[in-house]
């Protein structure tokens, strides 16, 4: 990251009409991009926002992390109701209904992209929508889009701008092997909730996967999950995921580790799926026929859609965008922020990483080194896993810590032990052994197996 501005590419140069102009132009309006322009326009400069969706919030908001925790909360509802059966009152099988649900989430979202987009207009942000690309070193042209979803209109609007902020984000990894079907589904199709079925496969055990399946589960749905590596929800460590794998493993028929899919098709009964051992001698099941087959894989970054080449900022060969310590690119005008810079792909860091480059763009236009000196240098980054229960982590973990030579000592309180209705999960503490550095995890006894947080003193656990 130090020597980013080393990168050399080639910009091309615009000679056209231009549309509009502004300071400061941000590209794709997600948690990232909003809180970039917000920040911008606060400070003084005059931004524009492109954006594709007919709302502002991008995946995260639209179709992401806020319609899946919509959705999480009624299944946790749903759980709890059954286990109070347990307990000696009974109310019942649900009675679900998929349009009132489907409601519910849109009201959710709405309320929340509705309220992104009177922010804009108090701040006097313009928002163009469309595709944009950059034609040259300091403008984009805007293919623009219309309707619900994103068709084209067929006009285009061209803007000038002295700095900019590329906030494209990320796309769903779609397996080539997998049939064009209805009944195979990215995290997009499977929050729109067309019906539940009999018969689920997963395909990852991550984060996006296990949460939408705790949807479906709950639901109704029967799971099978296939993970490549040795353990589901890579990333926390494994004694937390022991815990949620304990308390979720009547959602599964099958949970298929060490285990890849080799193909599938379509047949009037489902998507079969065959698959394969990933070491040598392994064992994997026969192929099996499901009703809908989640693809959660993993997501890419839109680097190489946006024309980035064109204002010769550089992108990888997977797509991602370098950036330094203050988010910009090796161009240095243009700066670039979120899911498209590299992980972890997560809306808090991607704000965070917004107000930096914002401060910096508009400290630079301004003249004001108090804001041109912003940087983003996170020492630790959260995670959580909406699951339920919940798994909730942030700095080290244990298994890193060990990978990295870094003896710790560990401390481990079970929640059995707490007089609380629902004892399960574990608080733990990791301290190190020659600092004060520690770590805890915390367990919120009704909804959570354990708040994985990593901090640097004694006093950061206050905050």
């Amino acid at each position: 990251m130090a020597n980013i501005l080393d990168t050399t590419a080639s910009a091309g140069h615009y000679s056209g009409a231009v549309d509009m102009e502004c300071d400061l132009l941000v590209l794709g309006a997600g948690p990232g991009g909003y809180s970039a322009a917000f920040r911008a326009a606060d400070l003084g400069a005059n931004v524009v926002m492109v954006e594709r969706y007919a709302t502002l919030g991008g995946v995260c908001l639209n179709v992401g992390c806020i319609p899946s925790k919509a959705l999480l909360h009624v299944a946790a509802v749903m759980d709890e109701a059954r286990h109070m059966a347990e307990l000696g009152v009974n109310f019942g099988p649900p009675a679900i209904e998929l349009a009132t649900l489907r409601s519910h989430k849109e009201k959710v979202v709405g309320k929340l992209t509705s309220g992104l987009a009177a922010m804009a207009k108090m701040r006097k942000v313009p928002i163009v929508r469309g595709y944009g690309t950059f034609v040259g070193s300091h403008h984009v042209e805007v293919e623009e889009t219309t309707g619900s979803a994103q068709e084209k209109t067929g006009t285009k609007k061209v803007i000038g701008f002295k700095k900019a902020v590329i906030a494209a984000g990320s796309q769903a990894v779609r397996l080539s092997f997998l049939p064009d079907d209805p009944r195979v589904l990215d995290s997009t199709g499977a929050l729109a909730l067309k019906e539940i079925p009999k018969r689920m496969l997963i395909l990852g055990g991550g984060i996006i996967g296990l949460e939408m399946g705790t949807v479906y589960s709950s639901l109704g749905a029967r799971l099978d999950v296939v993970e490549m590596l040795d353990g589901l929800m890579q990333g926390a460590d494994r004694d937390l995921v022991k815990i949620w794998q304990k308390m979720n493993t009547p959602r599964f028929d099958h949970i298929l580790l060490k285990t890849k899919t080799v193909a599938a098709r379509a047949t009037a009964d489902g998507i079969e799926v065959t698959f394969a051992p990933t070491e040598e001698g392994g064992t994997a099941p026969a192929p099996q026929t499901y009703d809908l087959v989640l693809q959660a894989v993993g997501r890419t970054p839109n680097g190489r859609k946006i024309g980035a080449d064109k204002a010769g900022v550089y992108v990888s060969e997977r797509g991602f965008i370098p950036v330094d310590i203050q988010m910009r690119t090796n161009v240095a005008h243009i700066f670039a922020i979120g899911d498209i810079v590299g992980q972890p792909m997560l809306a808090h860091k991607a704000v965070h990483e917004g107000h930096v480059a914002a401060e910096v763009a508009v400290g630079e236009l301004q003249n004001k080194p108090e804001l041109s000196r912003a940087t983003f240098e996170a020492r630790v980054i959260p995670s959580v896993a909406y699951t339920d229960p919940e798994v909730a982590w942030v700095g080290l973990t244990e298994d890193q810590a060990k990978a990295q030579g870094i003896k710790v000592k560990k401390a481990l309180f079970p929640w059995s032990a707490w007089g609380a209705p629902s004892p399960t999960g574990a608080t733990k503490v990791l301290p190190s052994s020659c600092s004060r550095t520690m770590a805890t995890k915390h367990r919120n006894m009704a909804n959570m197996v354990g708040l994985w947080v990593a901090v640097w003193s004694v006093s950061t656990l206050a905050i």
